[in-house]
């Protein structure tokens, strides 16, 4: 993949929805009302064999620098920096607007090479607004639909011509066939209804796998200037207004030579009061970036203290089996932090007995203060939730355990475990045998899993056991007689 587009324009003209199309997938957040984008996302990206990095960005809006607009522009540049080629789209039905104009002449003032098209094309009734948007003078027009996959031969061709004029061989290493202009036959790859709705899939393998670490809470946390701080960029908006972050972002970033892949997420409050069609989108978003990560990060704001909603997203994550750490963010900001440390530990203990021990760091991100504890502290998570126990180990604790607190009898019959092995990691997951696996209490399941935790040292990591009915030896005597 050797060049970048970004996709920019005004607010609501499709970005997102073509985004996803030369994506395959759709993993930007697509709505009707206006500036859902905020981040600049990256993603890969092809038009049958021709592939390359795709930015998606904030709607172009005017503003001062410091207030949200202003904030969402500067991701826009820095997206235009990044890019070989920028790729303007307007909204064909509502033709040419002041706004266009005005960011059409900032692009021409710029030294990247600008590809024009008109999105929303469907039918015949827009040519004329296509023809007026040769006023912008970024030369023809392409007319496209983002939504139904129309046009896309034409924005190949495009790209194509693009980048020969910049010295770009698309086709370096092809074959002959591929070395002059488009081949024949192409497929524009998927259309709209052959695209399933899931989480951005990680780059593709390498020899290291990047770590994916998501980081996760209620709104205004300070979940983006965490990243901001780890990657020492301003690679995420940030600012007071709560719920900056709409969509996950995924960030690359690299921690004393393991790579790892951040991702911000929309700030998740109780479910009653989420009651508009795009937080909904949000959310659903922010939840898969959870079943996607390996470790996640709830960042709790230290100045109020942890809610119900707090503990609500930590039970979602152990339910999903990943590894869990939490960490206080705005420790400078806490007058009194014996007590908060108190509080915190108590409505574990009382509404999560499954975290006992999880790992817990507190920092401010803001000034930075502190935040060098947070990635030990994920990194020991990581390597507990990845934690094998020897089948032999086991078996020998197992034997221990139960000679100190035998299993219940129920209804006068005794309940027998016999053995048992590890059968997997990523969390840590038990089989054990037993004679009567349904009638073994939740609090005897409970007991095993906490000798566990401190017998083994895996504290904090959701732990699975599965109970399975062995065979009887002796059944087939029975039969025979």
């Amino acid at each position: 993949m050797g060049f970048t587009i970004a996709i920019v324009g005004r607010p609501n003209v499709g970005k997102s929805t073509l985004f996803n199309r030369l994506v395959g997938k759709k993993i930007a957040i697509v709505d009707d009302t206006p500036g859902v984008t905020r981040d600049r996302r990256r993603a890969e990206g092809n038009i049958a064999d021709l592939e390359f990095e795709v930015i998606d960005t904030a709607g172009l809006e005017e503003g001062d620098e410091d207030s949200l607009q202003g904030r969402m522009r500067k991701q826009t540049e820095i997206a235009l920096k990044e890019a070989d080629i920028a790729l303007m789209l307007y909204d064909a039905r509502a033709g040419v607007t002041s706004m266009d104009e005005h960011f059409a002449l900032w692009l021409r003032r710029g030294n990247k090479p600008v590809i024009l098209a008109a999105n929303k094309c469907e039918g015949n009734a827009v040519i004329d607004n296509i023809y007026e948007a040769y006023a912008l003078g970024l030369g023809e027009p392409i007319g496209l639909s983002a939504e139904h996959g129309e046009g896309l031969g034409e924005l190949y061709a495009a790209i194509v011509a693009t980048l020969k004029e910049l010295g770009i061989d698309p086709y370096e290493g092809e074959e002959d066939e591929f070395a002059h202009g488009r081949p024949k036959n192409l497929d524009l790859g998927p259309t709209e209804g052959d695209m399933a709705y899931e989480f951005i899939d990680p780059e593709d393998e390498e020899e290291i796998k990047p770590l994916r670490l998501a980081i996760v809470g209620r709104p205004n946390a300070g979940k983006s200037t965490l990243i901001n701080a780890l990657v020492e960029d301003d690679r995420l908006i940030t600012g007071p207004e709560a719920g900056l972050t709409r969509d996950s972002i995924a960030v690359d970033w690299e921690w004393e030579g393991l790579p790892v892949k951040l991702f911000d997420t929309a700030g998740l409050r109780r479910r009653a009061r989420v009651t508009e069609k795009l937080e909904k989108l949000s959310v659903a978003d922010t939840l898969r970036a959870v079943q996607f990560a390996e470790v996640v990060v709830l960042l709790l704001d230290a100045e109020l203290g942890i809610e119900r909603q707090d503990l609500k997203i930590a039970e979602k994550v152990v339910e999903e089996g990943r590894a869990l750490v939490i960490a206080l963010n705005k420790w400078d900001a806490v007058d009194d932090r014996l007590e908060t440390q108190r509080q915190l530990k108590d409505a574990l203990t009382r509404s999560l007995p499954q975290l006992k021990g999880v790992l817990v760091v507190n920092f401010s991100a803001l000034t930075g203060a502190g935040i060098h504890k947070l990635m030990p502290a994920v990194a020991e998570a990581y390597e507990i939730w990845n934690a094998r126990i020897p089948t032999a180990a086991f078996n020998q604790w197992l034997a221990d355990t139960l000679e100190k607190h035998p299993a219940p009898s129920v209804a006068g019959r005794r309940i027998k475990i016999r053995y048992g092995a590890q059968i997997k990691t990523r969390p840590p997951t038990f089989l054990m045998f037993c004679n009567r696996p349904d009638d073994l209490p939740d609090s005897y399941k409970r007991y095993l899993e906490n000798e566990l935790r401190r017998d083994f040292n895996l504290p904090g990591a959701p732990i699975r056991i599965l109970l399975k009915k062995g065979k009887n030896p002796y059944e087939s005597r029975r039969k025979k007689r």
